[in-house]
């Protein structure tokens, strides 16, 4: 009888042919220990050095491994999303194929996940690099941490972990691998971190440096944005237009006031009149995106017949219903 299976990992690869075989070694003696079915789902994101001709040769030796390949290099969260999309484990454990993530540590990420925790984060509590980047990396860990309400020390390491019935909900592309665990949240979500080991680089070069983060910026302002207004829309556009429109008219009235007092408003005030105007054009174009962008989401929910953005925790207690009758 076919054995479901219950971790799928998931390795994005770009280039990293020196790497492969090792990596592959240390992940395959890691799996053997295990004792629970598992899978490995190698995405080989447009290599050009031969990469997908050796992972071809490891899936016909080994039936836990799977290949997908993409025609063209996409990035690293569309080839996570191609490989998430291929998995078949109820839980779903990420890290990179470039052996800076050490495959003895996933034994570590399936204990807390049988604990019952949700999303599992590495934790790279041992920087490597200069201070610098060190500075930047806590920085931009702390800005993230803020911003989401997260409370997570290392957002940039790709080594995580989730329950398949969060993570093939979320849409992934951009830079928002690092995001994904924000975007996963759903209310009674168990969020913990474990430490992880970084080895150092022993082939190849990094494909991630310090210009490539910097589209992170753009967008972690999508992901504020989608966290507080997706369902009410109004909230933010309707604010910021009725924002407009009382500074632009609470100027346009000091003008009229001028000008009924006999003050000419038009050579010295020219410009205000211009900027009360453009304030309150822009406010009335601002609200009124607003009511559009509430009409689609009000049409998105009812189409689903639901008044409420849709959680996963209601199927788990429907299912658990649907067993209760059952029994």
């Amino acid at each position: 009888m076919f054995e479901s299976v219950r971790y799928s990992i998931v390795v994005p690869l770009y280039n990293e042919k020196e790497s492969i075989t090792p990596f592959y070694g240390r992940l395959k003696e890691t799996l053997d220990t295990v004792g629970r079915s598992s899978e490995c789902v190698f995405v080989d994101d447009g290599s050009t050095d031969g990469s997908f001709h050796l992972l071809q040769e490891i899936a016909l030796i080994d039936s836990r491994v799977t290949v997908v390949r993409l025609r063209q290099n996409a990035g690293k969260s569309v080839a996570l999303c191609a490989g998430i999309n291929e998995a078949c484990g109820d839980y779903v454990i990420t890290m990179d194929g470039d052996l800076q993530h050490d495959a003895a540590d996933i034994p570590r990420f399936i204990d807390k996940l049988e604990q019952g925790f949700d999303i599992v984060c590495g934790w790279r509590n041992q920087h490597t690099g200069s201070w610098l980047q060190r500075a930047a990396t806590w920085c931009a860990n702390w800005v993230l941490g803020k911003l989401t309400g997260v409370k997570i020390h290392d957002f940039g390491v790709g080594f995580k972990a989730y329950r398949r019935e969060l993570i093939s909900e979320v849409p992934i592309y951009g830079e928002l691998q690092r995001l994904i665990p924000v975007l996963a949240l759903r209310p009674g979500t168990r969020v913990c971190e474990v430490p992880i080991t970084t080895l150092p680089r022993e082939h190849g070069v990094s494909k991630y440096g310090m210009i490539r983060k910097l589209p992170v910026f753009f967008d972690l302002l999508t992901i504020r944005f989608m966290l507080r207004y997706l369902s009410r829309p109004m909230h933010f556009f309707g604010t910021a237009g009725v924002a407009g429109i009382f500074v632009g008219g609470a100027i346009g009235f000091w003008l009229l006031w001028q000008l009924v007092r006999g003050v000419s408003v038009v050579p010295e005030r020219g410009p205000l009149l211009v900027f009360a105007s453009v304030l309150i054009l822009s406010g009335l174009q601002l609200f009124a995106l607003g009511l559009l962008a509430e009409m689609q989401v009000r049409h998105y929910y009812q189409g689903r017949g639901r008044s409420a953005p849709f959680d996963v925790a209601d199927v788990i207690r429907a299912q658990k219903n649907k067993e209760a009758v059952s029994d």
